[in-house]
């Protein structure tokens, strides 16, 4: 037996069949962080940018991530989502925006490929709404912060790793 679930026996890829295993509750967190800079910064927080609610763009880009994963992903389940939560946190110090997503599920395989699809998309939504504005927008640091439910458990990332772009405690602790 391989130890890559995505091979068969001959080497060769193919989607897991999760049938056998149990419907639990599985829920993950993912972020990431969109850098805009000195210039974009302040007409993001006042909604002046030329291209509109660059907020609820991003936000339903994120949650309709979530749900289209499996479409985008190869060899991802289509998982019926029974929530997905879309949070902006500015960091003004850093002329940034985190993004935080939450999404949570009852299904055979767990959310964190749609927690981290939504990530992205909302980062790529909120720099698309901006570059008219400015090119130099970086999107930084996408990864799960954590994880619940199946047979692997929990997933915590460490809230002191360097490379945590959410640095508050409130932000990493499963609030």
């Amino acid at each position: 037996m391989n130890s890559f679930t995505h091979l068969d026996e001959h080497g060769q890829m193919h989607m897991v069949d999760v049938g056998d295993k149990p419907e639990t509750v599985r829920r993950a967190t993912a972020a990431c962080r969109v850098v805009v800079g000195p210039k974009v910064y302040p007409l993001l927080l006042a909604g002046q940018l030329p291209k509109g609610d660059v907020w609820a763009a991003a936000r339903l880009a994120g949650i309709m991530a979530a749900k289209n994963t499996s479409q985008l992903i190869p060899l991802c389940h289509p998982l019926p989502l029974s929530g997905v939560e879309v949070e902006f946190i500015p960091e003004p110090g850093e002329w940034a925006v985190d993004i935080r997503v939450k999404v949570r599920t009852c299904a055979r395989t767990g959310v964190e490929m749609e927690a981290l699809t939504a990530a992205a998309v909302a980062a790529l939504t909120i720099y698309d709404m901006c570059k008219a504005v400015d090119r130099g927008l970086r999107i930084t640091g996408l990864m799960l912060m954590e994880k619940s439910g199946g047979a692997s458990g929990e997933y915590h990332r460490d809230a002191a790793a360097p490379e945590n772009i959410l640095r508050r405690p409130e932000l990493s602790n499963g609030t």
